[in-house]
């Protein structure tokens, strides 16, 4: 390397994203995600991460996202009126191991009240999941705790049947089927979300 050519700054990527408004442009997907574009949050989820120490394929990604938002600018939730009433529903899956840096895995849960999204949430868990059993279980537990705060703001408005809800995980904990089931919820529905090792306690 003695007769290698010398350059100014060690990393060139890193003085190019010096220039590019890669936290700015996360900031302003990441509005449109919370407010009304849920099938983003996945994608706002992984750019999200690097925000600190972005380089040029993170912002070639992000790209990618705007143009996809470019495409649909005038997609958004709408709600309808249901000749079966009110309804809460919900879905909740999660993914793997699918962080490289980490290996913790991805909870994403989605429920609906009229057809329409009213909460979401794509977000790499607190803790490193030891299987795709245990990946999963974590994910339910999210979405229960949400389920739950969602069923009492709406019923005690005034919104809601408390017994009007369901939510679903996938058919089989352990594999990725796309085929949802429900689980059980209500006064007499108890789920033991995590394994007696996790409250050893309890």
């Amino acid at each position: 390397m003695k007769n290698a050519k010398a350059t100014a700054v060690p990393s060139a990527e890193t003085e190019q994203m010096k220039n590019i408004p890669y936290s700015n442009v996360v900031g302003s997907v990441m509005y449109l995600m919370v407010s009304t574009r849920p099938d983003i949050a996945y994608a706002v989820s992984c750019l999200s991460r690097y925000m600190s120490n972005a380089g040029l394929p993170h912002w070639e990604a992000l790209k990618w996202l705007l143009r996809y938002l470019n495409g649909y600018v005038n997609a958004g939730i709408k709600f309808s009126k249901h000749a079966d009433g009110v309804s809460l529903n919900g879905y909740v899956d999660s993914n793997y191991a699918n962080d490289r840096d980490s290996r913790r895995s991805t909870t994403s849960y989605v429920f609906t009240l009229c057809g329409a999204c009213i909460s979401w949430k794509s977000q790499l868990q607190n803790i490193v999941a030891l299987s795709t059993t245990e990946a999963k279980y974590i994910a339910t537990t999210e979405a229960f705790k949400e389920a739950i705060w969602l069923k009492g703001m709406l019923t005690e408005i005034g919104f809601l049947n408390k017994k009007v809800l369901s939510l679903g995980a996938p058919e089989s904990f352990g594999n990725d089927e796309a085929h949802f089931r429900p689980l059980g919820f209500g006064p007499g529905g108890n789920v033991e979300l995590w394994p007696k090792s996790h409250w050893p306690n309890a």
